[in-house]
């Protein structure tokens, strides 16, 4: 079964890539005036670039994990299986 899960979760992560790059871009537009500074821009501040790279990667992260979670409540609800730990190990 859980086979049948990796289409769904790559499908998701895509997913869910597209729609953390839109909140991303929407939460930028809020703290600067200028696209966000990549790391193929030569004329740019580390500091600013490490706080967009910074949220950037919050932000998808936050989405994946989520939209990842919910689609296998979802896969686990039509087929009665869990794809994947049932709890974290312990340390």
């Amino acid at each position: 079964m859980k086979l049948i899960f990796i289409p769904f979760s790559i499908l998701g992560g895509l997913l869910a890539g597209l729609i953390g790059q839109k909140v991303f871009e929407a939460i930028w537009g809020k703290v600067a005036t200028e696209e966000p500074p990549q790391p193929e821009h030569r004329e740019i501040s580390i500091a600013k670039l490490a706080i967009a790279l910074i949220i950037e990667g919050a932000i998808f992260r936050l989405v994946k994990g989520l939209f990842d979670h919910a689609a296998r409540r979802g896969f686990a609800r039509m087929t009665g299986e869990w794809p994947g730990e049932e709890e974290p190990e312990r340390a």
